[in-house]
């Protein structure tokens, strides 16, 4: 699943296969074929990827060793979304009164 969790760190940022293969250096067919798994990527190209995202390349294995693992994320869900109800209570009671109504 390593071509997925680079195709995904891809979308996070918001950059098309173009745009990522400028920036690494290489062909746009070459980030093409790995996303679809049809090339592997070499250890060389993940250690770019780590640099041009700062992303440790240890969690760019972790995370594609991770990604069809619905246990990770179904606790990673979990834990978003409370911090996500804690920031949404954070925010209306900082609001106070005004949304009483």
């Amino acid at each position: 699943m390593l071509n997925e969790a680079l195709r995904l760190i891809r979308v996070y940022h918001d950059l098309r296969q173009v745009d990522v293969a400028d920036q690494l250096g290489i062909s746009k067919s070459y980030i093409s074929e790995i996303e679809k798994g049809s090339k592997r990527p070499s250890l060389d190209l993940i250690e770019k990827y780590a640099n041009q995202f700062q992303i440790p390349v240890s969690s760019i294995m972790f995370f594609s060793e991770n990604i069809n693992n619905t246990k990770a994320y179904e606790k990673a869900r979990g834990a978003v979304a409370a911090k996500i109800i804690k920031l949404m209570q954070f925010l209306e009671e900082r609001g106070g009164s005004r949304h009483a109504d």
